[in-house]
């Protein structure tokens, strides 16, 4: 059976319609969606558990943590273009036999080393599950209507599986062994490899040309030590090797954009950039997962520390915002129907800058629906926002070239997130340790007060250590010091916020998904790209 592929402008007459085939297929392409995701934060509660087997170092245990995320995000430039030109289905179930298989090594792992190894294949997997999904959905829905619904059931999934992921870790690890938290991977991936050529259409750009090897070391050579020293930074501050790797990628950046203007078959089409649609969505995908992340990682402290939940608890509490907001996504695409998006995308992130502020006023002492309400409050107007923005982004881009759009998205996602944790994160340790420094009792030992400026935890083990009233005095010191801290980071989010509408309103009015790329600057839309018979 031939599936047609339509340019991001419609031609002559309406794009046809979906039907209960492509529905299907949707549902097929959101499974690997939601493990991809759940990936990035299923082993929160499986490091005691491994550590305990495997007695990984200090220095493995943070790379068994952060090394899927590093190859992920090094690789999605890469393999979107890399769909593009050998077939997006191709690429999707080649990228879910890897998947399935890295996840039983991770599984059955003997070793830190080999972990390490399972977790890193894991990433490469990864890299080519999610360009392809996005980009097979840009072309089983021609019509701007359905494809805005499917594209927020793509998000909400996204969302949904990183805030699944803790809490299917830490049900899984009351019956079962750390390795079970891999091991559900492999049923998902069996059913996609089923499914998959019999429901997927294939898709790629015959006019693509060679792949662009130099290219795609340069986009591994940026992302890779950029991402890198944005974590380290944000997790031990700043230190000469993390900056090193922060100026690398940078250098890497710049020359990966000098090879894309200059070589013949380039990966990615710069023009694109000029596109208001395509830009601004990059741009607001990555303000709204910069504040998400950033604030995330406090609000999880919160209700551990601050609180005292256990694990399992404090994750399925922090899961029921995304719950509540769960017909947000197909809402805000409903609405678009209506309204310019511009507008919706504004309000998002005025709604989500109403969140921030919300939380600005939380007290250790705070009901848990407050904290509960605040976090929906700005979940709502950031999904939306992202939503709206993959919508936008893909509608500008032709279907010949969604491969290596949906990377370009997800990579500022990630970029985006990296830099809240390190900007965000830096802001709410400042407010913590010089809130902590003034409450320390005098007479202290150096490395009890270095522990407890660290962070609250340390704060907290400290205190255990300490006579009676001066105990507890450091200890309800230490909460009201990390509460600051996270007032501070919600509070510069708002404020990001408040900007991105700004912004929004000026980069996204009047701006439809079916609008052409080269529309913006002037040039004419692009010619259909023939679709690959199944």
């Amino acid at each position: 059976m031939t599936f047609t592929a339509y340019t991001a402008k419609a031609p002559e007459g309406p794009a046809p319609m979906a039907g209960r085939r492509e529905w299907t297929a949707l549902a097929v392409l959101l499974l690997p969606c939601l493990l991809v995701s759940m990936d990035v934060s299923v082993l929160y509660f499986a490091v005691p558990f491994l550590s305990a087997q495997l007695e990984p170092s200090a220095v493995q245990q943070l790379w068994i943590l952060d090394v899927y995320g590093f190859v992920l995000a090094g690789l999605l430039i890469t393999m979107g273009a890399l769909g593009d030109r050998i077939g997006r289905r191709r690429l999707l179930l080649s990228g879910a036999v890897l998947f399935g298989l890295a996840s039983c090594l991770a599984a059955y792992a003997q070793s830190p080393e080999m972990l390490i190894a399972a977790r890193a294949l894991l990433g490469v997997g990864g890299a080519t599950l999610m360009p392809s999904t996005l980009a097979l959905i840009r072309n089983l829905f021609p019509d701007d209507r359905q494809r805005g619904k499917a594209i927020a059931l793509w998000s909400a999934a996204v969302t949904g599986g990183i805030a699944l992921g803790p809490v299917l870790s830490g049900a899984l690890l009351e019956h079962f062994w750390w390795g079970s938290v891999f091991l559900v991977n492999t049923p998902a991936m069996a059913l996609l490899l089923v499914c998959g050529p019999l429901l997927l259409p294939e898709f790629r750009n015959p006019a693509a040309g060679r792949f662009d090897l130099p290219g795609a070391l340069l986009s591994l050579a940026a992302m890779l030590p950029a991402v890198y020293g944005i974590k380290e930074i944000a997790r031990n501050g700043l230190s000469a090797l993390p900056a090193a790797a922060l100026v690398t990628g940078l250098l890497a950046a710049a020359a990966f954009v000098l090879r894309q203007r200059t070589a013949r078959h380039p990966m990615l089409d710069l023009e694109l950039f000029r596109h208001r649609g395509f830009s601004g969505s990059v741009l607001a995908n990555m303000l709204a997962m910069f504040t998400v992340v950033g604030c995330a990682v406090f609000l999880t402290q919160y209700l551990q520390t601050v609180r005292g939940m256990s694990p399992l608890r404090a994750a399925l509490w922090h899961m029921v915002p995304s719950l509540a907001v769960g017909g947000i996504a197909p809402l805000s695409a409903a609405l678009a129907r209506r309204l310019d998006r511009a507008y919706l995308v504004a309000a998002g992130f005025a709604l989500g800058a109403v969140g921030f502020l919300w939380l600005s006023w939380l007290e250790p002492s705070s009901p848990l629906w407050f904290v509960l309400g605040g976090a929906a409050v700005y979940a709502c107007g950031l999904v939306a926002v992202m939503a709206l923005g993959n919508e936008l982004a893909l509608g500008a881009a032709p279907p010949e070239r969604a491969g290596s759009a949906s990377a370009l998205l997800e990579s500022g996602t990630e970029l985006g997130g990296a830099l809240g944790m390190a900007i965000l994160g830096t802001v709410g340790s400042a407010a913590y340790r010089t809130d902590i420094r003034a409450a320390l009792p005098a007479g202290l030992p150096a490395r009890a007060a270095d522990a407890a400026q660290e962070t609250l935890s340390g704060a907290l083990a400290v205190a255990t250590r300490l006579p009676g009233r001066a105990g507890h005095a450091l200890a309800a010191a230490a909460r009201d010091a990390f509460t600051h801290g996270l007032h501070a980071a919600v509070l510069c989010a708002a404020g990001v916020m408040a900007a991105a509408a700004v912004l929004a309103l000026v980069l996204l009015r009047g701006i439809r998904p079916t609008a052409a790329a080269g529309e913006d600057a002037g040039g004419a839309p692009e010619a259909a790209a023939p679709a690959i018979p199944n």
